[in-house]
């Protein structure tokens, strides 16, 4: 599976932003897939996670309630909408996808449980 994250950009502080991973293959509809970030200095975080079936959603909680990750497997991609966006959003988002298939939400919050990872894209968040 290849990754291709797009959509990032400078918003202004209350502003909004949606990202996009476009898969390649034919078997994303198996894979659960994740948003990560890493700010300058930082280790890479969990941002958000959606199972293969968009039947489960998981999200950090300094995102819960202002970013909505979707997927459509028709189209391969899945999506980060991005609400009520902060200063201390300024990262590189990554997108990653891995047939993690578990039913503890902490699985899915970990780097080491997917395979594949896009090159990032830049958001910057202006106050």
């Amino acid at each position: 599976v290849q990754l291709q994250a797009s959509g990032g950009g400078l918003v202004q502080a209350g502003g909004s932003l949606r990202l996009s991973c476009a898969a390649s293959g034919r078997t994303f509809s198996f894979y659960d897939m994740g948003w990560f970030r890493q700010a300058p200095g930082n280790e890479r975080e969990f941002v958000a996670a959606i199972t293969a079936s968009a039947g489960n959603t998981y999200y950090a909680d300094s995102v819960k309630g202002r970013f909505t990750i979707s997927r459509d497997n028709a189209k391969n991609t899945v999506y980060l909408q991005m609400n009520s966006m902060k200063p201390e959003d300024t990262a590189v988002y990554y997108c990653a996808a891995g047939l993690i298939g578990a039913y503890s939400p902490s699985h899915y919050y970990r780097t080491g449980s997917y395979d594949y990872w896009g090159q990032g894209t830049l958001v910057t968040v202006s106050s």
